[in-house]
């Protein structure tokens, strides 16, 4: 049975100061927050709505008529789907120019807006990335791991009886149809099986030939097609880390999908079971969604995230706003050599804190100054901004 759960992104805060674009993968409850915690707008309209689509797509200047004959000169306004009509930006701009009125304007994608090269109101919006659900709000349900990556965290899935038929048809039809909407990808089949494999790949070093070998395509098709998910929201890219200096860095970037429940789904997996190496990829990829989703969610650039691979095959996971440094394994008893990546990093002297996020039952502070934090610890100090 599916149930609303109170998001911790503050948009009405936001809107009290100027318009915000919000854009998020579908499903991931953008609706839903404005209609439970969104002050009350003075009129909402979704592009989704097809007769008033083709009514604006013919007369833009219809929502400065509505806007006038209502007698609005203030207040919010919400109009959902943006992307699916570009020109309509030129309206809202002008009246936000000549009226008090915050606009929210929300989408499953900036990329149509981007590649058209719209008014993208001259910086009088902020933006907001709308993420699946995060750990303050699903902390008090008891979930753990297993649970977690099975559903993943977009609402409609966490909450319903059947999660599986959700995922099913999220990544049968929803993906499908966002992908189909950027109209860049003509050829279905192979871009399915390219899918496959970065959700095989999700959390690994991007490397465009193999990709490109494995799916049977051009590199240059692969470096487009993961900028159409990094764009849509359905993944992310975490950059190198590259100021150490005793021990040099490798200078590509990892890539993860969005929802660790879509990831699973996409690469065919009915279960995640404890103690596989599986386990471990998705405890990194549930780690990641959490600092990207904090990071952005604390008004701090998300590109704040990064990682640290030496080119001597050290490595660290996650590095926070060039402040923490974080290395995440599965295990309940921490050996010496899950240390051996946040040992090699701290002798560069760069970071305030060198953090092992694991599954063990106690924090311990080492001698050596590294932090040993069980995962739940981790995320409540994260989402208090302990490590920004």
């Amino acid at each position: 049975m599916n149930s609303y759960i109170n998001r911790v992104a503050d948009i009405n805060k936001k809107l009290e100061k100027k318009s915000l674009f919000l854009f998020g993968p579908r499903q991931t409850g953008k609706s839903s927050y404005i209609k439970h915690q969104l002050s009350q707008p003075l009129l909402a309209w979704s592009l989704l709505d097809n007769e008033l689509y083709r009514e604006l797509s013919m007369r833009p200047s219809l929502l400065r008529n509505t806007l006038r004959a209502k007698g609005i000169k203030s207040g919010i306004v919400v109009i959902d789907e943006i992307q699916r009509l570009p020109d309509l930006l030129n309206e809202v701009h002008m009246l936000i120019e000549e009226t008090d009125i915050h606009f929210l304007l929300t989408g499953s994608s900036a990329r149509k807006l981007k590649k058209q090269g719209v008014n993208l109101l001259g910086g009088r919006a902020g933006r907001l990335d709308f993420h699946p659900l995060v750990w303050p709000e699903i902390k008090n349900t008891g979930r753990e791991l297993e649970s977690i990556f099975r559903t993943g965290m977009l609402p409609p899935s966490f909450t319903s009886d059947d999660s599986e038929s959700f995922l099913s048809d999220y990544t049968g039809l929803y993906v499908r149809e966002e992908i189909e909407a950027e109209r860049e990808v003509r050829n279905l089949p192979p871009f399915w099986e390219f899918l496959r494999t970065v959700a095989t790949t999700s959390g690994e070093i991007m490397n465009y030939e193999n990709t490109a070998r494995d799916v049977g395509i051009s590199g240059v098709s692969v470096r487009e097609w993961y900028n159409i998910l990094a764009d849509t929201l359905i993944g992310f890219e975490v950059p190198p880390f590259r100021k150490t200096r005793i021990r040099k860095p490798n200078a590509s970037s990892k890539f993860y999908l969005f929802d660790v429940g879509v990831t699973r789904k996409l690469q065919g997996l009915s279960t995640i079971e404890e103690s596989t190496a599986e386990f471990g990829r998705y405890f990194e990829n549930y780690i990641a969604m959490e600092i990207r989703s904090a990071l952005d969610y604390s008004g701090y650039n998300k590109e704040g995230l990064s990682y640290w691979h030496a080119q001597g095959g050290q490595e660290v996971d996650f590095i926070i706003n060039e402040k923490t440094a974080v290395e995440v394994k599965a295990a309940r008893h921490v050996s010496s050599r899950d240390l051996k990546g946040l040992k090699a990093i701290k002798e560069e002297g760069l970071m305030a804190e060198y953090i092992l996020v694991c599954r063990e039952g106690y924090p311990q502070l080492l001698d050596n100054g590294i932090l040993i934090l069980p995962y739940k610890d981790f995320l409540d100090k994260l989402w208090s901004g302990r490590f920004f």
